[in-house]
């Protein structure tokens, strides 16, 4: 383990030629350099922080909800208890495919489409009630307004806000500031905690995503913090804040159904997003890191680290800027009803509350590999009439009806 740890914190990797840990020591009573072992107390500070939100979400965002009469809906159909169908749902694929549904319905002696309607009911048991995404939802927005208000009151009076060459200057010898211990501490803890409660929270497509980008951002904020770039470090959380807290109200507004207020600060948040993201960041940010900071203490090994880990925190930025372009054109395009799908499950938003059988089934039934034809036009191939959502095969399978109403289904 010695070895270990003399190979990890190895001076010629993490500082400026000619500096030693010996050199970081506290210079004076009172005055202190940031050391690496002060973020352990992020992983208590990440629990404490985890507290908190539950005493928010139950005190605070639920009556919020309330007020503006979102509630947790029930779930009226539940699926029939069935220990082969609950087994493949579990452990196979919740979205059976026409092959599964076939032959689930040949070992239960099922119509096909009543075993699609078990796993369409069994996915609404899951489903996440408008209530708890709210709740959710209220407690980031309120944590990332808290940060970015303190971050910019902070920084305010910081010369490297204003100067980032003062990131630079006298480094690494820059003395930790009770104001700036506080503000990287409860970032960091505050992402720890992300990473704990996404195994409790809603299940997402882009859990693995969101995971890894967790992780990275811990990873970089112990990384900037171990070898005092706070300064600079501090610069950039300030940069990323800005943008988040209005995105989580947007998601707010669209729960509470103001839809004029939810396209307003879903614009906002998309001309925030660019100008720091893709202006602010790469101009002042990435500046500083890769020319004044070469100018003034020139490159060594985890400088190099530092930057490409910043430069692919650019790479991600440039891709959600086209992910959020993609969405405001598809707006405009299909109106601004889908502005918000993504954020509280419209259409076929795969975070959904509720499913419609319509889009699902027709889904299930494009993948016949049986030569099954769906029939939406008013002249169906073999000549049936497909306003009614008929499907027609062509073999001699069960005609299946496909409603464009929920209520049907049932």
């Amino acid at each position: 383990m010695a070895a270990l740890s003399a190979w990890f914190w190895n001076e010629r990797f993490w500082l400026p030629h000619n500096v030693t840990w010996a050199d970081l020591a506290d210079p004076a009573p009172g005055v202190e350099y940031p050391k690496a072992s002060h973020l352990l107390s992020a992983l208590p500070l990440a629990l404490g922080i985890f507290a908190v939100r539950i005493l928010f979400e139950r005190f605070i965002a639920s009556p919020c909800a309330f007020l503006l009469h979102i509630h947790a809906a029930s779930v009226h159909w539940r699926a029939t208890p069935n220990p082969i169908l609950e087994k493949v749902f579990t452990s196979i694929t919740k979205c059976p495919d026409w092959r599964h549904l076939d032959g689930l319905s040949k070992q239960l002696d099922w119509d096909v489409r009543k075993v699609q309607r078990w796993f369409r009911q069994r996915r609404n048991q899951d489903k996440p009630s408008i209530l708890t995404k709210f709740c959710e939802s209220m407690w980031r927005s309120t944590f990332y307004l808290c940060i970015f208000t303190y971050g910019i009151r902070f920084l305010w009076q910081c010369p490297w806000m204003w100067d980032t060459h003062h990131c630079w200057y006298n480094y690494p010898y820059q003395v930790l500031t009770p104001g700036l211990y506080h503000y990287y501490l409860t970032e960091l803890g505050f992402y720890w905690s992300l990473m704990f409660s996404q195994f409790t929270d809603i299940k997402r497509k882009d859990f693995p995503i969101m995971f890894i980008h967790h992780l990275a951002t811990v990873s970089l904020i112990s990384f900037s913090y171990a070898n005092n770039m706070l300064r600079v470090g501090s610069l950039v959380m300030c940069v990323h804040d800005a943008s988040d807290f209005i995105l989580e109200a947007a998601k707010l507004a669209n729960y509470a159904k103001y839809q004029r207020l939810c396209d307003f600060l879903f614009v906002l948040f998309a001309v925030v997003f660019f100008i720091t993201r893709l202006v602010i960041y790469p101009l002042w940010i990435l500046n500083t890191t890769m020319f004044e900071s070469w100018e003034i203490i020139g490159p060594y090994p985890s400088w190099w680290l530092f930057n490409s880990l910043l430069l692919l925190l650019q790479v991600l930025h440039v891709i959600w800027s086209y992910l959020i372009a993609g969405i405001a054109y598809k707006a405009l395009v299909r109106g601004k009803r889908w502005l918000f799908s993504f954020l509280s499950g419209v259409s076929k938003d795969d975070r959904s509350d509720v499913e419609s059988s319509s889009e699902e089934e027709a889904d299930t039934n494009r993948t016949n590999d049986r030569g099954v034809k769906m029939a939406f036009s008013p002249k169906a191939e073999n000549g049936t009439n497909g306003t009614n959502g008929h499907v027609v095969t062509t073999k001699s399978w069960p005609q299946i009806r496909i409603s464009s109403r929920t209520n049907n289904d049932r």
